[in-house]
């Protein structure tokens, strides 16, 4: 019983570090608790030595889960021919927002989690294999050696050094703003600010002055009448879906999404109405992100914004 109570607390040290892996490898908080809770009962039936790194076998095993998790999230994907999907949304109370929302009891962060990935960069990692996914991430956000990640994938070194590269290439073709560092925080939420107020005052024209010409908006199934969800592209369209989504502004808070600048609306009873997050480069918005599914919602403590 002893010895179980030390690997239990052993285990507790490693938990937050191992759910923000499995969130990045999986993008979703409800599949990252229980591909951690997965690998808690490998380990109890596992006998492993004191001395044993257990940080590293449990990073493993984490990882060896979400890589067949992945791979049934694929499978399913093709039969429903899902065209988007988005990540749950991390949300954190923003210390640039409104003043009344930082409790003078307890001062908000500077800064977001330092695990926190992008939505632009998940939506980018969304499009890779399985293996490919799992290699990149261990390999570039975790330092993972190849030969680390090799027997997890089941590959040669060789072969998961490939994986990576092409991952790579992938990211940073597929997206320009997936793998550059973001704007300080003051100027991202000015952008987002900018374009509030003029969802607000419903002007199109100051819509299209502060969205860039390319910019993509993803919105999920709940925010779109679309089973899939949708994804808009242009200035000109998505300033007119700003128009439509108006109400969301009207109540909405500042907030960080996944480490940027965002907001969370609300309805006039106090309950949460969807998240928005941005993305901005050269005081643009160029990737807006709706995440207003109900059951998304529930899934997220926001209780950080009350």
């Amino acid at each position: 019983m002893a010895e179980t109570k030390s690997l239990a607390a052993r285990f507790e040290e490693q938990r937050r570090p191992l759910e923000y892996l499995a969130y990045r490898l999986l993008g979703s908080l409800s599949q990252a608790d229980d591909a951690v809770q997965q690998a808690w009962l490998r380990l109890r039936g596992a006998h492993l030595a004191e001395s044993e790194d257990l940080a590293g076998w449990l990073t493993a095993m984490v990882a060896r889960v979400c890589l067949d998790a992945l791979r049934r999230q694929r499978s399913r994907r093709a039969r429903a021919r899902s065209v988007l999907s988005l990540p749950d949304p991390l949300v954190e109370r923003d210390p640039a927002g409104a003043a009344e929302l930082v409790s003078q009891a307890e001062p908000a962060r500077a800064e977001a989690h330092p695990d926190t990935i992008s939505l632009a960069l998940f939506v980018v990692l969304d499009t890779l294999a399985p293996g490919e996914r799992l290699a990149f991430v261990l390999h570039e956000l975790y330092a993972l050696p190849a030969e680390q990640i090799a027997p997890i994938v089941g590959r040669t070194s060789t072969a998961v050094r490939q994986l990576v590269s092409r991952a790579r290439r992938r990211v940073l073709g597929a997206s320009s703003t997936a793998s550059q560092p973001p704007l300080s925080r003051a100027r991202q939420r000015a952008a987002v600010d900018t374009f509030l107020d003029a969802a607000r005052r419903r002007d199109f024209d100051a819509l299209l002055a502060v969205l860039d010409r390319d910019v993509v908006l993803r919105a999920d199934r709940g925010a779109v009448a679309s089973p899939h969800g949708c994804e808009l592209r242009g200035a000109g369209q998505v300033a007119k879906q700003a128009l439509q989504f108006a109400r969301l502004a009207e109540n909405a808070r500042p907030a960080l999404v996944n480490g940027a600048a965002g907001v969370v609306s609300w309805l006039p009873g106090g309950q949460p109405f969807s998240v928005m997050g941005f993305t901005v480069a050269d005081s643009k918005v160029v990737e807006l992100y709706v995440f207003a599914d109900p059951a998304r919602l529930a899934l997220l403590d926001l209780t950080v914004l009350a």
